[in-house]
């Protein structure tokens, strides 16, 4: 999980990112952390980085239809949400990403971007790999989330489980800095 401000966070203007390796558990601990940061109230968004390129419809449905007759853009809006896809001249950063984001958000909260330069909260799983992406200086790492035991880390370190602490942190660190800064 990167918490550019998780995967991942972005508190209004503030990113989190929450980075790991593949089948670390960051989509899991994600789903949990902004089921609890809803509870507590929070508008989160959430970004999934997908390096390997998407489809999010499929051939029959009248906007993949437009799309790939070549519109550039096609929104599929229903009575709840909508969708929007876009072709790209070039991949987006995550700055450009976040200002087509909606901007009545208390945080967003991106899954990938592991280079980012974006505050990071990595997921780490014994079961996958005991040894961190990022370093303990420079990658602006701000907790780990493991089940290993991981040592030589000035960050914080959290039980994988531990939900209530992880958004705990979350909260003060990411949210509540921004609207102290107000």
């Amino acid at each position: 999980m990167q918490v550019q401000v998780l995967p991942g966070v972005i508190p209004s203007k503030k990113r989190g990112k929450g980075v790991g390796r593949s089948n670390s558990g960051k989509t899991t601990l994600l789903e949990k952390v902004v089921k609890e940061l809803a509870r507590r109230g929070y508008r989160i968004g959430t970004i999934k980085h997908d390096t390997h390129g998407f489809e999010i419809d499929y051939p029959g449905k009248d906007s993949y239809r437009h799309f790939h007759a070549g519109s550039v853009q096609t929104m599929i809006l229903g009575p709840e949400k909508l969708s929007l896809v876009r072709r790209l001249s070039k991949p987006l950063v995550i700055n450009d990403v976040l200002k087509l984001f909606g901007r009545d958000l208390d945080l967003v909260i991106t899954e990938g971007f592991k280079r980012g330069d974006k505050p990071k909260i990595e997921v780490v799983r014994r079961k996958v790999s005991s040894e961190p992406l990022c370093r303990n200086k420079g990658d602006k790492l701000k907790a780990l989330v493991t089940d290993a035991e991981i040592t030589g880390y000035s960050v914080p370190i959290f039980n994988l489980n531990d939900v209530k602490k992880i958004t705990d942190f979350i909260e003060e660190e990411f949210i509540c800095q921004v609207k102290k800064r107000k």
